[in-house]
């Protein structure tokens, strides 16, 4: 098993669309509630670390530049790089941003030895971003050895005995709830071999079903199986607005035509949407984003439609938008329904229907209506669009 960290990930992504923030002390933000979250920071600055509170950031450091998290443009590199990857071993993990995971079995044929396999890992991945490396038996001991592998070129490997490497090491190293992490340094607890002195009992009756799991880490056995990408590609569609706006009723309406369009893709002939991101960014880059979920999938847009608008006026915009985008996740079958009891009803869902079949054979949506936007702009183009017919 080989795993592949890339440090300060988040803030590489911003430094390569905007190199000048390489020559300021960074920071990126995420706002979550009231609350502003550090999810990176410059290197330079040791004393910070992932999670922490914003004004706690700049209690240590008043000279800071504020970067907004762009989630959605993380990803995009991040699943770039692991495309690339799926050259090197065809079974690959990326949960995490910044942090990857390769199947080695079976690719000695390829790669004669461990150094040949990290050649084609490291010219896989933009020279932009730093790489630390490590090999083990399993998906924590390779994680480990890339944790304590210098950003030097090289790479560690961690096989045979692992106990004296283990000992020392900080509970925190554990992929395990922070919770249970929490409780271990109440109880005293700061290092893996402390745990493994423990007998395997207690430890199981103080964490539950998570105890034998943090006692069997502690000792480096791993039986945490490889979860390779899905091959079902998500289907997106984003616009950038000819102007910035705020309002609910713009925002709904541009969702809508966004939704026309993805669910004229032929991927979703016949199935319906069961999840789905909805996601705005501003002029500052801030980022708005909310996965909707649906009980039963939403076969068109009228059934899709009043759960988006839910989040939409629950969950208020960070400021001004810019760009609106959607993202659809998971697809499923329709279930059975039973059709309206008044012919009127039946004979416009048979109309839809077939508006539906001749816009999948034409590519794109055929009938459009005019809403109301802005109605109160002073701008005549925004106080009307034209949108595609509901679906």
């Amino acid at each position: 098993m080989l795993c592949v960290l890339l440090p300060h990930f988040l803030l590489n992504c911003e430094i390569s669309r905007n190199l000048q923030i390489k020559e300021h002390a960074s920071v990126v933000i995420r706002e979550s509630g009231s609350q502003k979250l550090v999810l990176d920071y410059s290197p330079q600055f040791t004393d910070l670390q992932q999670g922490m509170e914003l004004q706690g950031a700049l209690s240590r450091h008043d000279d800071i530049q504020i970067v907004h998290a762009d989630i959605p443009y993380y990803w995009h590199s991040f699943n770039r790089i692991l495309d690339a990857l799926e050259n090197v071993s065809p079974v690959v993990e990326g949960k995490e941003l910044g942090e990857v995971y390769l199947d080695m079995d079976g690719m000695q044929s390829i790669y004669p030895d461990d150094g040949d396999f990290v050649k084609a890992v490291r010219e896989a991945i933009p020279e932009s971003f730093v790489t630390q490396i490590g090999i083990g038996q399993s998906k924590f001991l390779a994680y480990l050895a890339a944790w304590q592998c210098t950003q030097d070129g090289g790479f560690r490997v961690l096989s045979d005995d692992v106990s004296s490497f283990l000992k020392d090491l900080p509970c925190d190293v554990l992929p395990v709830s922070t919770r249970s992490r929490k409780k271990l340094r109440e109880f005293g607890i700061l290092t893996l071999g402390q745990i493994t002195a423990l007998p395997p009992g207690p430890v199981q009756s103080q964490f539950g079903t998570e105890g034998l799991r943090i006692w069997k880490l502690a000792g480096g056995h791993d039986d945490t199986p490889l979860y390779p990408r899905s091959l079902e590609e998500a289907i997106e569609e984003n616009t950038t607005l000819t102007w910035v706006t705020v309002s609910i009723e713009a925002l709904q309406s541009i969702l809508e035509s966004l939704l026309v369009k993805a669910l004229a893709k032929k991927e979703l002939y016949s199935k319906g949407i069961a999840s789905l991101t909805v996601w705005t960014r501003g002029q500052d880059t801030r980022h708005w984003e909310k996965t909707v979920n649906f009980k039963e999938p939403a076969m068109d847009v009228k059934s899709a439609l009043p759960r988006i608008k839910y989040y939409l006026q629950n969950y208020p915009q960070l400021g001004p938008v810019e760009q609106v985008g959607i993202k659809i996740t998971r697809l499923a079958y329709a279930t059975g329904r039973q059709k309206s009891i008044f012919s009127e009803v039946r004979a416009k869902d048979h109309l839809l229907e077939d508006i539906k079949q001749l816009e999948l054979r034409l590519d794109g949506p055929q009938l459009y209506q005019v809403k109301e936007i802005e109605p109160w702009s002073r701008i005549p183009e925004r106080r009307h669009a034209l949108a595609p017919l509901n679906q």
